[in-house]
């Protein structure tokens, strides 16, 4: 059984770190800045970061680590990236090896882990918007548009989907252009064909919240992407979040001050 959702994103930590809270993060703290998580060797460090710099409104780099050190700052908040998120994905060249609640036994010494913004953060305005989000994860589509590539980095593109009302959509791209660190304005609007989506109603992550008949679907950057151009990229390990258990950070996106990445020291 989950237990009741947190008053702080510290708490959250707290229980996740336990073992006590493995449950999606959609939903929950709203108005905190959420987090994807990507690791990758020392090596291939720099390749993703540009890959981040190519691809900004795919992959929102809010911070990474120095090589083995598990301990990631953002915004004066430092967490162990090794435990404090709900679930994790674990590859090893292309193939996923595990899904663990922590990364005690997984964790290397020349990892560097990166923080990418996460759309879970602009939730709460829509909602305030008038906007009806589910507080389930978000459907996630895996799409037939490619990403920039950097070094051994490339892969196609995934987009996450929230139907919003069609009187409202104008409204949906204003409140989320406030937040680039939540991915920014939606990537698309209308017709899911455009982007190879022949399905709606099955999306490759998340959960499909149905279609009023006076509602379109939008369509937003999704950091499930960098998952994609992993495979590609046969490193010898990578590690990432499991779709929709996200990082949490202290950060109030209200009152947050922008600014470029930061480095953990």
């Amino acid at each position: 059984m989950t237990p009741p959702s947190p008053a702080h994103p510290r708490d959250l930590r707290r229980l996740v770190a336990a073992g006590e809270w493995t449950a999606p993060t959609a939903g929950i703290l709203d108005d905190y800045q959420q987090a994807n998580l990507v690791v990758v060797p020392s090596a291939a460090a720099d390749e993703f970061a540009e890959y981040c710099r190519r691809n900004p409104d795919v992959c929102p780099l809010l911070a990474r680590t120095d090589p083995g050190d598990p301990e990631l700052t953002y915004d004066n908040c430092t967490v162990d990236v090794r435990t404090m998120l709900p679930r994790y994905r674990v590859w090893e060249r292309n193939a996923l090896v595990a899904e663990p609640t922590d990364l005690i036994e997984h964790w290397r010494d020349d990892a560097v882990a990166f923080a990418l913004g996460c759309s879970h953060t602009f939730d709460a305005p829509l909602r305030r918007a008038g906007i009806p989000v589910s507080h389930a994860a978000p459907a996630v589509y895996v799409t037939n548009r490619s990403t920039a590539p950097a070094g051994i980095f490339a892969g196609p593109l995934a987009v996450s989907m929230r139907p919003v009302p069609s009187s409202l959509v104008d409204t949906a791209i204003e409140v989320t252009g406030r937040y680039p660190t939540g991915h920014g304005v939606p990537l698309h609007v209308g017709e899911p064909s455009a982007l190879g989506i022949a399905d709606l109603t099955q999306p490759d992550f998340g959960t499909y919240p149905g279609l009023a008949v006076d509602a379109t679907p939008v369509f937003w950057a999704c950091g499930v992407t960098p998952q994609m151009a992993i495979p590609e990229a046969n490193l010898e390990y990578a590690i990432t979040h499991f779709a929709g258990h996200m990082l949490v950070f202290d950060t109030l996106l209200d009152t947050a001050t922008p600014s470029g990445p930061r480095t953990a020291r």
